[in-house]
């Protein structure tokens, strides 16, 4: 007799040019993400040539009842990890059947600011450090720290290794491979400083691939997290005190800030980004209010501020950059659970495009 593993691991190219397409889509949080799979009659490497597909809107908060459908508009093709063989995963948005992209559809706004020729011919390049905590399932508390008490203070964290000190390295490390298979242009992990919380960075990544991929790489840990019977948040300050937050810090570039003089391009770009720090912080994750305080390696999130090699500035100019005269920069003011498509097409927007 078949165990279920044997049968969750089966080879369909053995018998069938078939293969299986997990449609993954944004629900109406703003961060619930959503997944459905279906056959398709062979491979497929270009998203145009997937069909488009439909889900009940009234059940993820995105439509009402009497007027349900909404449309899912194949953009990405990701390798699946799970299912392996031929089978992908399908980055998707969002749009009425009439056509009209949802308001929950931030990818629409974003790809058209990524395509615009202006922004376009300075290939803006993302780095993004996704920070997230393991919780317990039961209890929503971190991993490792015992129920309804706390570990010893933060320090022996950080990149840390030990039974004591480190909590949840395998779904860590399943992530990492998991993301590299796909082809998640995925660049690294480390642990956090508090205990239970990791980071891993999706880039460098060009334009809309950025959101894509920071999206699918969301995904599969998730997907992950459930297969471990661990719960992960993106909450900016999943626990109050003296405990470090969690952020999205994002690195960026553009052609002119890595050519020759690119460091007075970047100065000016951080000068506009200081003029719209409202704006900026108003779309930058929910509840970063309580991770942007001025202590734990933030700025205070009223004040922009920002110097070379400083963690605790708004923008953060590395050493290096300031030494070779170009280079990129650090938004550090981005909450864990910012939308990538909002965060990075804003920052393009802002320092290419708008005219103060």
């Amino acid at each position: 007799m078949a165990c279920l593993t044997d049968l969750i691991n089966l080879n369909l190219s053995d018998t069938t040019e078939k293969i299986i397409a997990e449609y993954i889509w944004i629900g109406g949080s703003g961060m619930d993400l959503r997944s459905k799979a279906r056959t398709l009659s062979g491979p497929v490497t270009d998203p145009s040539k997937l069909p488009k597909w439909n889900y009940d809107g009234s059940s993820t908060g995105q439509a009402p009842g009497e007027d349900s459908e909404v449309i899912l508009y194949p953009q990405a093709i990701f390798k699946d990890p799970f299912r392996k063989g031929n089978n992908i995963l399908v980055m998707c948005d969002c749009y009425t059947p009439a056509g009209e992209p949802i308001p929950t559809n931030k990818r629409y706004n974003a790809a058209k600011i990524f395509s615009s020729p202006e922004v376009a011919a300075e290939e803006p390049w993302y780095g993004i450090e996704q920070e997230y905590t393991l919780l317990q399932k039961d209890t929503k508390w971190p991993l490792g720290w015992p129920v309804g008490g706390f570990p010893g203070p933060q320090g022996p964290y950080y990149c840390s290794i030990g039974a004591d000190k480190s909590f949840g390295r395998d779904i860590v490390d399943s992530h990492y491979k998991a993301c590299l298979y796909a082809g998640i242009n995925i660049s690294g992990i480390n642990g956090e400083v508090m205990p239970g919380q990791w980071e891993f960075q999706v880039g460098p990544s060009v334009g809309i691939s950025a959101g894509d991929q920071v999206w699918v790489a969301r995904y599969i840990l998730e997907r992950i997290t459930e297969i471990a019977g661990v719960v992960v948040t993106f909450d900016p300050k999943p626990i109050p005190g003296d405990w470090n937050g969690a952020g999205a810090h994002t690195n960026y570039s553009t052609k002119s800030m890595r050519n020759d003089g690119g460091y007075e391009v970047i100065k000016s770009a951080i000068e506009k980004l200081k003029l719209r720090h409202k704006e900026h912080i108003a779309a930058y994750g929910e509840g970063n209010e309580r991770r942007l305080t001025g202590r734990h390696e933030t700025a205070d999130i009223n004040t922009f501020s920002w110097g070379v090699a400083n963690r605790g500035a708004s923008v953060r100019v590395g050493r290096e950059t300031e030494q070779n005269g170009k280079g990129y920069f650090e938004d550090r003011r981005p909450a864990s659970n910012m939308d990538p498509y909002v965060v990075t097409s804003m920052i393009a927007e802002t320092t290419i495009v708008w005219k103060p």
